[in-house]
């Protein structure tokens, strides 16, 4: 069948969002990796569904896809395009929402300037819930990663994320380093891999090796862990301009019980029909 869908991307992370409300489709692991093959396909990081909720108090279903195919708890970036998505399509009329995803509920709110403003929730540090393995929780860990001995934060934003500290971000080793640390033993589910440069205590450079994906321009749940690693070991102040190799963010966090607020653009580029 024909799938409407919709190209958009936060900060040059970039998705496919498709509307499963007003249209039926069930979508599988092979159609993601489809619609996501920038060769063959559209491409994209991530594939994006909007669904109806199962929750009464809730306005929609919010489902984000790698784009090999696995489904994934949470993702900031997309959320900012889902609540842009939303309105701009006429699902809603609500310039503030709630969205269950499997990380929870979010709340997402469109500001005056058309950016959106993302209540991400509370951070996670408590290891077993990370998951991480660690005998107790600290602000830092030691971690040896390809023979490398680090000491990083580790954060849970609804998905896993480990934040290693770098003198200079754009000679980071990314490319070499981030897979194995994704698959590092410590994280039973994988984890997202986050490289800071801290600029000062209100600005930080960040670039993040994701999970099921590989470096991306942008990266909003990196951003909320990595400002809050870097709050919970001393280094930075509770607001944090977080700039990515697409953008800056604009990450607050008041601290522990308290909610990450994640602001920043959401931009479509264009729509059409794919044949699935």
């Amino acid at each position: 069948m024909q799938l409407r869908f919709t190209k958009m991307h936060g900060l040059g992370n970039d998705f496919v969002v498709v509307d499963l409300i007003t249209q039926r489709f069930n979508l599988k692991p092979h159609h993601v990796r489809k619609i996501a093959d920038r060769h063959f396909g559209i491409g994209c990081d991530q594939v994006l569904a909007v669904e109806v909720p199962s929750q009464p108090d809730v306005d929609f279903r919010y489902r984000i896809y790698n784009a090999e195919g696995s489904e994934v708890e949470q993702c900031g970036n997309g959320a900012r395009c889902f609540a842009r998505f939303v309105l701009d399509k006429r699902l809603t009329g609500k310039r503030r929402i709630r969205v269950e995803t499997l990380a929870g509920i979010i709340e997402l709110e469109l500001a005056e300037n058309r950016d959106v403003r993302v209540d991400m929730g509370q951070p996670v540090l408590e290891p077993k819930s990370i998951p991480f393995e660690a005998p107790q929780q600290a602000s830092e860990y030691a971690m040896e990663i390809d023979g490398q001995h680090w000491s990083v934060g580790a954060v849970s934003m609804g998905n896993p994320h480990v934040v290693l500290s770098v003198d200079d971000v754009n000679n980071a080793p990314v490319a070499s380093l981030g897979p194995v640390a994704e698959s590092h033993p410590r994280f039973p589910q994988r984890v997202n891999v986050g490289f800071m440069q801290i600029v000062d205590r209100q600005h930080i450079q960040l670039r993040v090796f994701e999970r099921g994906v590989g470096e991306t321009l942008a990266c909003g749940t990196g951003a909320c862990a990595a400002v809050v690693a870097g709050i919970v070991q001393g280094k930075l102040d509770n607001t944090v301009t977080v700039t990515l190799p697409g953008g800056k963010l604009s990450i607050h966090w008041p601290g522990p019980g308290k909610p990450v607020i994640m602001t920043g653009p959401a931009t479509t580029v264009f729509e059409g029909q794919i044949q699935l």
